[in-house]
């Protein structure tokens, strides 16, 4: 297990409690979101920590399958969704690495917080494109520190040393969409909320 999966397991609880810093902003994205999704869609959901969004989501399509590498944010999502009539949906503890046999096999995914605890960005976004079908979208939203205080890179690294935080990947808005658009998608919508400059938000799309 590496260091960044045992910090999420150790912070599980605390992070379930947290409020959400931008209601506005998360609300916004929500319905952003579901312009795109519709009841004959298979979605796949990773890095969806607790399973709030999933929750929501759920409801307005076919299955719905969300992923963590955290197996305590996954109990947490379970505890969740325990007594809610949400048969389509599935919480599994597993990364995008193990899900990528499924070539083809989804209509949208959803990567929502996750691009820039990642280490290696570009090929996630790679593995999204061929597990996506045709025409399929993947909606984004990531923190861009790189555009917004790259000076705190020193900073996340002593945290990450010191067991304080997980690994953070200082992307560009640039950056990342040179990512999307080198694995082939087109990018539909772009957002940065006014009250919060690091978030980009995007829904990029697989061609037909």
């Amino acid at each position: 297990m590496n260091s960044s999966i045992r910090f999420w397991n150790r912070s599980a609880a605390r992070y379930a409690r947290r409020p959400i810093p931008d209601q506005n902003a998360y609300l916004r994205k929500i319905a952003l979101t579901q312009k795109y999704l519709n009841p004959e869609m298979d979605v796949l959901e990773f890095g969806c920590g607790t399973g709030s969004t999933a929750l929501i989501h759920s409801p307005r399509v076919r299955s719905y399958l969300a992923t963590d590498a955290s197996s305590r944010m996954i109990d947490i999502a379970r505890e969740r969704k325990a007594g809610k009539d949400a048969d389509n949906l599935r919480f599994v503890v597993a990364t995008l690495e193990d899900m990528q046999h499924r070539q083809q096999a989804f209509d949208a995914i959803l990567g929502l917080n996750i691009l820039h605890l990642l280490r290696h960005p570009k090929v996630a976004i790679q593995r999204v494109f061929s597990m996506l079908k045709p025409g399929g979208v993947f909606i984004s939203n990531t923190a861009c520190l790189q555009d917004t205080c790259p000076y705190l890179k020193p900073v996340a690294s002593l945290a990450r040393g010191l067991r304080l935080a997980p690994y953070v990947n200082f992307l560009s808005r640039c950056q990342l969409e040179r990512h999307l658009e080198y694995a082939g998608f087109q990018i539909d919508y772009r957002w940065v909320p006014e009250t919060s400059k690091d978030v980009y938000f995007l829904i990029a799309r697989k061609p037909e």
